[in-house]
């Protein structure tokens, strides 16, 4: 025991460390107020806060969401909307919040000890005792403008998703699931007819009951100093003791102390429908309750079941209804923590007029499983795999525990005996490892055949789609009606004289109290790199690593990059070039891509099944796949990549070579992916956000761009060319994959990265010796892809383009404009732009008071675009994104004519974020490792590349700012500088069209499908073309100069 904890009202109930984990866990709890501290010591640069409350509420008005929202308005001793956020932000940190429908959880993300100490107690006020008046409420919560429309944060949230298809299936299935004396059956986040009329007295009671110290649990990851941590808690509780309820209180425990669920007396089907105008394909979901949560031995079972029945294309059921029958495009799982533990499978993408024939299907395959022999070494496989799994997530997660310590607090003993017997070992994986067949088996018929259940049936409808639109004018002009004019214009002022009272200027002082911290207590991670063949070119390195890796087999020309970290695994990957693949085959790469690990494979002449790769790759590794570059920096190249423990590192090797040069393209594994990844279309394309960027890509992106080439919108066209070849000149598709392999998988094109720790590594070097011996190694190293050169006419000239996208799928709007910017790193402007960006977007900051604050919107960002040359600005889920949008514009234009000054403190401010984000950047070994590549490699920077740009960044003056904010930044809300694109629901478009006009812009409402492109893989006419691409030809011909520009 510490000296201070010996004087402290904390007590540490445990204390322990997990044998698969380098961290140390401890749980502390208050002896004067009951509140429960667990710290996860691990070292790294960030420090972070999960502060959760058990939170549990039987009806929709959405009082623990909007009190979430609320408990940043202000504090006892804090009494200033926004005055935690600008002090958090300073401090290196960033706070944010969720809410469950069992718990709310407040987030502080801090680069430091030092910061997250100094914000955490003020923080914790802000949670205990918030202000909760009467305008946060009318500002945050919902209000009416002066034109007659619904607005406020939170109701802009909820009207983005109540009327989606997840939401209203998932609505529906808890309605069914739980009756009316369990928690479990409500939303949350609150309903919108029930937002309308929640107030501030009920979230004020909510809060009284929900939020007390001892129903509060802080979990903390990082590195922490225990003794000054105890130090402040103390100081704070002796702060709020008069603010809360005596500590010996009755309080009853939420969850714990409530009625539990009861087993279903029945099953239950329901069709939900959804509004849709693309009415071919819907959704089911299975829903059934599992064993109990303290039950770690059978919780454990539970998933290594769910991942044998449905967690890969080898699995029983995605095997069985995706890859053979093709009748759904996915079969998912998910398990909901609870006392009784929720589970449900989700079959997405069935055909509407086959969902109950699906849902059936769904149950035989279920009872085949059971009745016949399982597969008990792929079953062995997964055990190891799932342990596998948890001990690389705990070095690759910044974050490691958080939820099964909150899940613990929320549903276990509170003397922290459950958590150290859960978290200790893994030790019930051995004892699942013994289990006879028979015992899984009984597991299948119990919970899932014999259990009852609810099934929902996901079904599209054009006619709700239209019935909620008309609904909703009609309510709205009743609205305007019943207040009139005179009543309008008083609810104009009620939320201005709302809005001036929340926005009150924060005494400077008060900020000054607050000093930035030191960054002494930031502990950055550095990795070691080593070079070998054509990386060898970037410069010579004098190191241990580098030794060891010139001591073996250094002849190979292969460019490889070692980056050494402590890790227990290897994390391969392969860096290719897609310069040499033809930009008609392009799009092809999405079913290439997506076959690349699941196809036969040949070995010895035998051929090898695509299920029995796909176990033996299960078994083999803890992570594969191949996808975009982004996370390597480079979006417009491709990354395959495996995890495995650093004894298989040979292994993973050998995998890649394998998977590329050996992969079989059977025509049934490439038909099946085709009628799959078709079957997605209709679901992806009612996301109105991803539309949104969807469209820019294809319009600002050239038909280069691998990117543009597998987007959704080019999918809905280039798949069914791929269908119909398939099914007419099949060899056509297989000529065209053989050229796509043998245009990627050059030596030329290959870049290797090896993430471990290379002192454990056997023959790090000559294990890539069976990799290349067969290729041309003489070719030169290819220069790595470019996306700004991939960007079309129209992204690398802007301004000339505005189209609002209605979509009936959405109730909310979302906009995206795009203008030039910096397309370099060491563009002499991009230390004051940095600084700019990070001021307008801050928590709190200008943007966020004048449109988030306001409820003109959930959320307003901008996006530095350097690989593309482009700046962007995104209004995130509007009740009127044209508000929004002019709102942003207004707030640059004050600070470029100087009528809005700059605040010292807030600049400040701005330059600690960038620290952080920083930190963000490499807050794991994986994800330091990661950075450190891009930076020599991808960027080709100088090691000291982020003191140099820190340094600079301090340095920065307001006129540089201002100056970035005219020339980069006003540009991109102005008409003949951005194109502009907007998705909204329909009811909308008239009132954005009109307002965007205002502005300058000349938009032109246009229908998704009129952004499809099929990259010349067309159908012939009269084969399978259905309606609406019919109607899309039809625009086409009339549009024809416009698609032009579009090209």
């Amino acid at each position: 025991m510490s000296s201070a904890e010996s004087r402290s009202s904390y007590k540490t109930l445990q204390k322990f460390s997990p044998d698969y984990a380098p961290c140390t866990i401890t749980k502390y709890e208050s002896e004067r107020t009951g509140m429960s501290v667990v710290v996860v010591d691990r070292e790294g640069p960030k420090v972070n806060g999960f502060f959760t409350l058990a939170t549990e509420i039987h009806d929709d008005s959405g009082a623990p969401h909007t009190l979430e929202h609320l408990c940043f308005m202000g504090s006892k001793s804090y009494r200033y909307k926004g005055v935690l956020d600008k002090l958090a932000t300073r401090a290196y940190s960033n706070t944010n919040a969720w809410t469950a429908t069992d718990h709310t959880a407040y987030t502080l993300d801090t680069a430091g000890w030092e910061g997250f100490a100094q914000i955490l107690p003020v923080y914790l006020e802000h949670v205990i005792v918030p202000t909760l008046t009467d305008a946060g409420c009318y500002t945050e919560v919902h209000h009416i403008d002066g034109t007659g429309n619904d607005a406020g944060v939170v109701y802009s949230e909820m009207q983005g998703v109540q009327n989606t298809q997840g939401e209203l299936m998932d609505l529906r299935a808890k309605r069914l699931l739980y009756p009316e004396t369990v928690g479990f059956r409500y939303e949350t986040g609150g309903m919108m007819e029930q937002l309308r009329v929640l107030t501030a007295d009920r979230i004020r009671e909510f809060h009284r009951d929900m939020y007390q110290p001892k129903n509060l649990c802080l979990v903390i990851v990082g590195d922490v100093d225990h003794d000054d941590l105890l130090h402040i808690l103390d100081s704070f509780e002796s702060t709020i003791i008069d603010d809360i309820p005596k500590p010996d209180t009755p309080f009853k425990r939420p969850w714990v102390e409530s009625d539990p669920a009861q087993p279903l007396a029945k099953s239950i089907l329901e069709t939900v429908e959804f509004p849709e105008e693309d009415e071919t394909s819907g959704e089911i979901t299975v829903s059934f309750f599992g064993p109990s949560c303290d039950d770690l031995l059978h919780a454990t079972a539970l998933n290594v079941l769910l991942v044998y029945l449905a967690g890969s294309s080898a699995s029983v059921l995605e095997n069985t209804l995706v890859e053979k029958e093709q009748i759904a495009s996915a079969v998912y799982y998910s398990v909901e923590v609870r006392p009784k533990m929720l589970i449900q499978f989700a079959l997405s993408s069935v055909a509407t007029e086959k969902l109950h024939e699906v849902e059936l299907r769904f149950f035989e395959v279920l009872t085949d499983a059971a009745a016949n022999q399982l597969d008990m070494t792929y079953l062995k496989d997964c055990i190891v795999r799932e342990r596998r799994l948890i001990k690389n997530s705990v070095e690759t997660s910044s974050t490691p525990f958080s939820e099964p310590i909150i899940y613990d607090f929320l549903f276990a003993k509170r003397d922290g005996s459950m958590l150290k017997a859960d978290l200790s070992n893994l030790n019930e994986f051995d004892e699942l490892l013994s289990w006879p067949e028979d015992r899984w088996r009984q597991l299948i018929q119990s919970w899932f055949l014999d259990a009852h259940h609810v099934t929902i049936l996901g079904k599209p409808s054009v006619e709700l789609s239209m019935k909620l639109k008309s609904d909703e004018e009609a309510r709205l002009e009743a609205q305007r009606e019943k207040l009139g004019s005179a009543g309008l214009q008083k609810l104009e002022k009620k939320l201005a004289d709302a809005k001036a009272e929340n926005d009150r200027d924060i005494p400077k002082d008060l900020l000054a109290n607050f000093p930035v911290p030191g960054t002494q207590s930031i502990h950055f991670i550095t990795t070691m790199t080593a070079r070998s063949g054509a990386a060898k070119r970037l410069g010579h390195l004098d190191n241990k690593v580098q030794k060891l890796v010139d001591g073996d087999d250094s002849s190979s020309p292969l460019f490889i990059h070692f980056e050494h970290v402590e890790s227990n695994f290897a994390h391969v990957s392969l860096v290719i070039g897609t310069e040499a693949v033809p930009v008609a085959l392009r799009p092809l790469l999405t079913i290439y891509l997506e076959n690349m690990f699941t196809s036969p494979i040949e070995r010895d002449g035998v051929r090898v099944e695509f299920e029995q790769v796909v176990m033996e790759l299960e078994r083999d590794t803890a992570d594969y796949g191949i996808g975009s570059g982004s996370t390597l920096g480079n979006s417009e190249v491709l990354c395959m990549r495996l995890s495995v423990e650093v004894e298989k590192y040979a292994l993973a090797i050998q995998w890649l070579k394998e998977v590329i040069w050996n992969g079989i393209f059977d025509l049934e594994r490439i038909a099946s992916t085709t009628v799959r990844l078709l079957a997605d279309v209709p679901e992806a394309k009612r996301s109105g956000s991803s539309m949104l960027s969807a469209i820019e890509e294809m319009t600002d992106s050239a038909p280069a761009s691998i990117s543009r080439a597998r987007s959704t919108l080019v999918n809905a066209l280039y798949l069914k060319g791929v269908r119909y070849h398939l099914q007419n000149d099949p060899e056509f598709i297989i000529r065209q994959l053989e050229e796509i392999r043998e245009a990627l998988f050059q030596f030329s094109n290959f870049r290797a990265v090896v993430v471990a720790n290379v002192e454990k590594l056997t023959n790090p070097v000559s294990s890539w010796k069976n990799f290349t011996a067969k290729l041309d190694t003489s070719k030169a190293l290819k220069p790595l892809d470019k996306r700004l050169s991939r960007v079309s006419d129209a992204g690398l000239n802007p301004g000339k383009l505005a189209y609002v996208v209605p979509m009936s799928t959405i109730d909310s709007s979302f906009a995206l404009s795009v203008a030039k910017g910096p397309s370099s790193l060491r563009d002499p402007r991009l230390p004051a732009l940095m600084v700019a960006l990070s001021y307008l977007d801050a928590v709190e900051g200008p943007m966020w008071v004048a449109i988030r604050g306001t409820g003109l919107a959930y959320g307003t960002s901008f996006s530095r675009h350097t690989d593309s040359g482009q700046i962007s600005y995104n209004v995130y889920r509007s009740p009127n994104v044209f508000k929004a949008f002019q709102t942003g514009r207004s707030v640059l234009e004050d600070f470029v004519s100087g009528r809005t000054d700059f605040d010292h403190f807030a600049l400040e401010g701005a330059i600690s974020s960038i620290v952080l984000s920083v930190a963000n950047s490499q807050a794991t070994m994986a994800s330091a490792a990661s950075l450190s590549f891009i930076r020599q490699v991808v960027r080709e920077l100088p090691d000291n590349w982020n003191d140099m740009v820190l340094g600079k960044v301090r340095k920065v003056k307001v006129e540089e700012i201002r100056a970035v904010m005219e020339e980069l930044l006003l540009p991109v809300l102005t008409a003949g500088t951005a194109n502009l694109f907007v998705t909204c629901a329909p009811v909308m478009e008239g009132e954005l069209m009109k307002g965007f006009q205002g502005m300058g812009f000349q938009p032109e409402v246009r229908p998704l499908l009129w952004f499809q492109d099929d990259y010349g893989m067309k159908v012939p006419e009269g084969e399978d073309i259905d309606e609406d691409e019919e109607a899309s030809d039809v625009e086409e011909e009339e549009e024809e100069e416009d698609e032009d520009t579009l090209s």
